[in-house]
């Protein structure tokens, strides 16, 4: 479980995120959604550590994310943002093999290879793998980042808008992945998206974020309703039933 007490980032007097408390339930996939500036990558980087918070306390598992050592937190959670993205002349089973660097600090052995070898099959890179990232489309890049991102074989996974410029048929190959991900490595993974029906579609849980602060939380048939959406993102919305039981939401 991450369990967020009392979180307070300020940016300026009139410019903050929270107080926020949150409870976040292990396994599954959590989406954060909300409309922009609501404060959803922010929230993320902080339960990653990449942000300070200036007050409260936020755990992952137990763990007291402000005073866990780098390196232990490192076997904890992973955290893929995109403006960690970079293309350089790194193959594609180069980039995997970062994930594994909390253990093996770069000297990777038999069964690092062999965990790297099964988040590329996994996300379908095996024919890219001696690939150069700046030699691939932008979704073969992004399963790539996220292969690295499993790969470091953390039970929590943070990805900060990982459908960020795919078409529609990358994003749901991505999202597929992801609840495979979750299920058959028993993963908690924390997702910010933009699209509301690809988080009602693939989540267990929706966390609704609007100026700061948590404007709901619960599984998609509790958040996606006429009333919830066109108050969380000031446009009319209707919901209407969709394929396999799941509800989309019109706002056209």
């Amino acid at each position: 479980m991450i369990q967020l007490s009392k979180v307070l980032k300020r940016y300026s007097s009139e410019v903050s995120i929270g107080p926020v408390d949150l409870e976040i339930p292990s396994g599954g996939i959590t989406a954060l959604v909300g409309p922009n500036g609501a404060g959803k990558s922010t929230m993320l980087t902080m339960i990653g550590r990449l942000l300070g918070m200036d007050e409260g306390s936020i755990t992952i598992a137990g763990y007291d994310v402000a005073s866990t050592k780098s390196r232990d937190l490192a076997t904890i959670v992973s955290i893929l943002r995109q403006e960690n993205h970079f293309i350089t002349r790194l193959t594609v089973r180069q980039l995997v093999g970062f994930g594994r660097f909390p253990y093996s600090q770069g000297r990777l052995n038999r069964d690092d290879e062999a965990i790297i070898s099964r988040y590329i099959d996994f996300l379908d890179l095996r024919e890219l793998e001696t690939r150069y990232l700046d030699e691939l489309s932008g979704g073969q890049r992004q399963r790539a980042y996220v292969a690295m991102v499993l790969c470091q074989e953390t039970d929590y996974v943070l990805l900060d808008e990982p459908l960020n410029n795919l078409d529609i048929a990358h994003s749901v190959t991505m999202m597929r992945h992801l609840r495979a991900a979750a299920a058959e490595f028993d993963r908690t993974i924390i997702v910010v998206l933009h699209d509301i029906n690809f988080a009602a579609a693939y989540a267990d849980y929706i966390c609704a974020m609007k100026d700061g602060a948590i404007a709901e939380f619960g599984p998609p048939s509790a958040i996606m309703r006429d009333g919830v959406l066109s108050t969380l993102f000031n446009t009319d919305i209707t919901v209407i039933p969709g394929p396999n039981g799941r509800p989309v939401a019109i706002y056209f």
